[in-house]
């Protein structure tokens, strides 16, 4: 894209906060579940898209608003999609209980194989491009091997459900957000595990009694930020004993049941989160006050993400299938 080529060489600048549509994309039927800028920053031009309407598309977000490509290899919602890190790839997972990786290019699938049970969440490892970890409805989570197609590791939680999946900066440990709140107890809402002895680390990280469906890494810092659905982003440490900061709490929006992620700016200087009523909302990291907040859609907003190299673009979606794209 010749918008993003002049960024390329320069390091990443300020990001500013995005008052302006510059595109409308809805080719989905249903909604859209998970939104992805391409990791490789000469192709980040496309951002993938996954939807209930059982296909996972890739756009090109920046210069046109066009779909360029979609995949209708599921047989049911698309809950999860993943870019690999070469951009050259896409992992999908879905309520079909099936994992593909597809060739973006042609459409063919390098990888299938059907799970044990319904896929809510996949991440692969930040240094070992060939491996991924998949939750879903199930007390277990797996670490898989694209080589192999076989199943390496398997984490085994007592909970109903995975909700998110965030690997820690070296990729020696990860954070599962489960749906394992109950009447007397609140742990194990978030789990860390050692990745390679599948052994649990702490199931006593968050105390209160709301389930956390999305988990995002600060890019600088070594921090985390989990959304819950008592309406409130919490912060937390990335490094053991992952506490709470009890001074900040990024409140104002609502998620009321909706998987609302939530993303920090490629600066580290926002936080933003998309709300059950449609709204944008962006947080100063540091203060935990609203900045500003942006009317984007009519449906629940359930994902806004700030573009890897372009200091202001912003992709939005939300629960009637549209996408949109903020400058």
């Amino acid at each position: 894209s010749e918008l993003i080529k002049p960024y390329l060489g320069s390091k990443y600048k300020l990001t500013e906060v995005p008052k302006n549509l510059v595109f409308c994309m809805s080719k989905h039927s249903g909604p859209v579940n998970e939104i992805q800028w391409c990791p490789v920053r000469q192709q980040s031009h496309m951002l993938l898209s996954a939807s209930m309407d059982k296909t996972v598309k890739v756009w090109d977000a920046v210069d046109t608003g066009c779909c360029l490509k979609t995949y209708s290899c599921h047989s049911c919602a698309v809950r999860a999609a993943q870019w690999s890190s070469c951009g050259r790839r896409i992992l999908s997972g879905g309520f079909d209980s099936m994992l593909h990786l597809t060739d973006v290019e042609t459409g063919k699938q390098i990888f299938s194989s059907k799970n044990e049970f319904r896929i809510s969440a996949l991440k692969f490892h930040p240094t070992e491009s060939n491996i991924f970890i998949c939750g879903g409805f199930s007390p277990e989570v797996k670490a898989w091997d694209i080589r192999t197609s076989k199943v390496l590791r398997v984490y085994k939680a007592a909970v109903q459900q995975t909700l998110d999946i965030l690997f820690l900066p070296d990729g020696r440990e990860f954070l599962t957000s489960t749906d394992a709140v109950s009447r007397d107890s609140a742990d194990r809402t978030i789990i860390a595990w050692d990745f390679q002895s599948a052994a649990k680390i702490s199931n006593q990280i968050f105390h209160e009694r709301y389930t956390c469906p999305s988990l995002t890494l600060h890019p600088k810092e070594s921090v985390f930020v989990a959304q819950t659905n008592g309406n409130y982003m919490a912060l937390f440490s990335a490094q053991r004993p992952y506490r709470i900061n009890k001074k900040k709490r990024y409140e104002g929006h609502k998620v009321e049941g909706f998987a609302v992620g939530c993303e920090f700016s490629p600066d580290g200087t926002l936080v933003v989160t998309g709300s059950s009523d449609g709204k944008v909302f962006f947080y100063n990291y540091h203060t935990a006050r609203i900045i500003r907040t942006l009317s984007a859609h009519k449906e629940a907003c359930v994902s806004a993400i700030f573009h890897p190299v372009l200091p202001s673009l912003l992709a939005t979606c939300d629960w009637a299938g549209e996408i949109k794209i903020w400058q």
